[in-house]
């Protein structure tokens, strides 16, 4: 199939004679002042072409959404304004992802075996020892990652053209995935709805070749008020320097602050390196209120899809941007037909029954361990237990909510509630000091 990628997109406008709507006034949907989708009347076949799709977005979802249509025989469009972009993210991915999408093992920097988690006062917990000979996380560079889906979605059937920064075009299509991240025009277009994101802020650091030996398949994650009000500090290892950041919904004046206080938390450890290069980028918290309407679907960090607690994202972009193009690829019998919202509405139908569970899981942690410093050091306390620690790597690896040993969870509910009471006791006595 032939299709175009530009840099920058200027305009969506479907080609016959009828003009695109999503209901029964044509009305177009304006991204930004040069960019429209105008939707059109629903016809059960397409006539003298296969489907069109347009994909906003060249990051992870859009990418793998790029693959599946192409491959389905769908005529597709990949938009991306900055080829060479990446967005400020520890880069992790689970095993599963490995596998699910056929990724090379050359695209991972390297094999995480090993995480510390590190809490307020600095009590470092070793965490893996349940992981089996053949299990590890991820740590890609996101700019990496991202042109090899490009790449190898236009070896399965899309053109990858480019226009020059700016030049404006037209382009017809029948349905539209919005893929561009939180920033999303494609959700402003069908008012979506806000949600509440954090500011991320990461550096590169190249570090000593000596203290490189130290993070090379070992993670670490700092938790703390000092280094986030909310969320967590991280050094996560790439193929030659370590990318140290964190996060914070409710304090993002203070990114910078608590980015110095989490490279004060590692510094004898990357004592000596050079910041080579600084990323920051808004993280969604929670789905969008709307993540469809009419033939416009949003994946990825358009829609929302990143978790609590742990922030991970990338493995959600890409299976969304799968499961949606999957859809689109059913709906239309493989291009012939035009789909319409109801064809679009089961991929969110499946993704909700798959991942929600997991979503509420991980809402519920943040919500009880990241609230206080006391909370937090039960948190890493709790951190320490085997059951746990299976548990959450078995989870995170294979992304599915495991279900547990009714006597272990037994056991861990004491302990934890044991943990809570004595981060409540801690609290007290640190507010005594304060009086």
């Amino acid at each position: 199939m032939n299709s175009i990628a530009f840099k920058s997109f200027v305009g969506l406008r479907h080609s016959s004679s009828e003009p695109l709507h999503f209901s029964a006034q044509p009305k177009p949907i304006t991204l930004h002042r040069k960019l429209k989708v105008l939707a059109g009347k629903y016809s059960p076949k397409v006539q003298g072409r296969n489907l069109r799709v347009a994909i906003v977005g060249g990051g992870p979802a859009g990418g793998a959404a790029a693959e599946t249509l192409a491959k389905g025989g769908i005529e597709t469009f990949l938009i991306e304004r900055k080829l060479d972009n990446c967005k400020p993210c520890g880069g992790a991915i689970p095993l599963c992802m490995v596998g699910e999408f056929d990724l090379p093992l050359d695209i991972i920097d390297r094999r995480v075996t090993k995480m510390k988690m590190i809490s307020p006062s600095n009590v470092a917990v070793d965490i893996g020892r349940t992981l089996k000979a053949h299990e590890y996380i991820g740590m890609v560079r996101r700019e990496v990652l991202d042109n090899y889906l490009r790449e190898r979605a236009k070896e399965n059937g899309y053109d990858g053209k480019t226009s020059g920064v700016g030049e404006k075009r037209t382009l017809e299509v029948d349905a539209v995935i919005g893929a561009d991240g939180a920033n999303s025009r494609v959700a402003k277009a069908i008012d979506a709805g806000d949600y509440e994101y954090a500011i991320a802020f990461q550096e590169r650091i190249k570090i000593p070749d000596d203290k490189m030996v130290y993070y090379e398949n070992l993670a670490e994650m700092y938790v703390g008020d000092d280094v986030s009000p909310d969320f967590y500090g991280w050094v996560f290892p790439k193929c030659d320097h370590v990318a140290v950041g964190t996060g914070t919904v409710t304090h993002k004046g203070d990114i910078k602050k608590f980015q110095l206080a989490t490279r004060k938390r590692a510094e004898d450890k990357i004592l000596g390196g050079k910041i080579i290069r600084v990323e920051a980028h808004p993280i969604p918290e929670h789905p969008r209120p709307r993540r469809l309407k009419g033939r416009v679907a949003l994946v990825g960090d358009a829609a929302g899809y990143v978790t609590k607690c742990s922030g991970e994202g990338i493995y959600f972009a890409a299976k969304s941007g799968r499961m949606c193009a999957e859809a689109i690829v059913e709906g239309s019998e493989n291009g012939k037909r035009l789909v319409d919202e109801g064809d679009l509405r089961k991929y969110l139908e499946k993704w909700d029954k798959a991942y929600w569970p997991t979503y509420k899981v991980l809402d519920i942690l943040q919500k009880v361990f990241y609230r206080s410093n006391p909370a937090r050091e039960a948190f890493v306390e709790m951190c320490a237990d085997e059951y746990v620690q299976k548990m959450t790597f078995d989870s995170y690896l294979y992304k599915t909510v495991v279900p547990g040993n009714p006597l272990e969870d037994l056991k861990l509910a004491i302990n934890t509630i044991g943990s809570l009471v004595r981060a409540n006791a801690l609290r007290n006595e640190m507010n005594k000091l304060n009086v």
